[in-house]
């Protein structure tokens, strides 16, 4: 694999001589975050907040892109559009109140006002829309979500935490942990700071940060420990060098990845837009958390050449092998 190195992989930038720096800059980056979490709060999409929900059908099979422009052109707005069954049906969803300046108030039914509304606004020439049904969607749903998203965030966390834990010791486990809610806090407070829609789809790019960032930081780690077994160097030489040797992994892995991603930014609809953005945020985030938060985080905490050594089962495990 020495032809795809991008560093070499005798390298020896000495990571760990900014390890306070690094730290430091991590530290009032997550805090910003929280502190824009906490001033301005989320922008919440409909899943959270509730609202109307339409749909349609047309004659022909209909591009959602232009669906959604006509919607905005004519004051839905952040209207979600999907199509649903076949080709020519549609799924539109609206936020509470975002049709009231469109006449929702002059029928003693709101919902069906602005159901037929959108039904106009979205017609083409020549494939008219037809309201298949329309309903509310209680804000109660919402609040399921988002106490569900956050069990799912809790239940990761602690997942991680024991099998960080039973895989290396527990300083291990500290340091994977602050270095993964790192990267989830900031990317959050990248959407309460920017104020871009959050839904759904924004936690499930939250969460699959999560598996990304605690991935390479376990490729880290698992580096310091093979180290540990064959070098005799202070810890603070361990992390430096096995940083070094992951740096070529880390960089490609994060390329690739981001390649994905940012096509499905450019073209994977508006659908699925705040999702592709998460993943990019978390990816550039993770990325640098791996190399300059991980392994400062592990010496902070005062790890000593007993704590990287390898416990006791893996050397019996490496005994049985062949």
């Amino acid at each position: 694999m020495k032809p795809f190195n991008v560093f070499p992989y005798d390298s020896n930038i000495d990571f760990m001589r900014l390890r306070m720096i690094s730290l430091i800059v991590a530290a009032v980056i997550m805090f910003v975050a929280i502190g824009a979490m906490v001033t301005r709060g989320f922008n919440f999409a409909l899943d959270f907040t509730g609202g109307v929900g339409i749909e349609l059908v047309y004659e022909k099979p209909v591009d959602v892109d232009g669906v959604r422009e006509r919607l905005e052109a004519a004051g839905f707005e952040s209207a979600q559009v999907q199509t649903f069954g076949g080709g020519n049906e549609v799924l539109v969803r609206l936020q509470a109140g975002a049709a009231s300046k469109n006449g929702a108030g002059k029928s003693d039914d709101p919902t069906a006002s602005i159901a037929e509304e959108v039904r106009k606004a979205a017609s083409e020439p020549g494939n008219p829309a037809r309201k298949l049904k329309s309903a509310d969607i209680s804000p109660q749903v919402g609040r399921e979500l988002a106490e569900n998203g956050l069990y799912a965030l809790l239940f990761v966390v602690l997942g991680f935490l024991i099998y960080i834990s039973f895989r290396f010791e527990w300083k291990f486990a500290v340091a994977a942990i602050i270095t993964t809610l790192h990267d989830v806090v900031v990317v959050a407070g990248w959407f309460a700071l920017s104020g871009h829609e959050f839904d759904l789809t924004v936690l499930a790019g939250i969460l699959s940060v999560m598996g990304y960032s605690i991935n390479d930081t376990i490729v880290v780690f698992d580096r310091v420990r093979e180290n540990f077994r064959g070098m005799r160097a202070s810890p603070q030489e361990v992390l430096n060098r096995s940083v070094n040797q992951t740096l070529s992994r880390t960089v490609i892995t994060s390329f690739v990845a981001f390649l994905t991603v940012l096509a499905l930014y450019l073209y994977g609809g508006g659908s699925l837009k705040g999702m592709a953005e998460s993943q990019i945020i978390g990816i550039l985030i993770g990325t640098l958390s791996s190399i300059f938060v991980a392994c400062p985080l592990l010496l902070w905490l005062g790890a000593t050449k007993q704590d990287l050594m390898p416990k006791a089962r893996d050397e019996a495990e490496l005994a049985r092998r062949p």
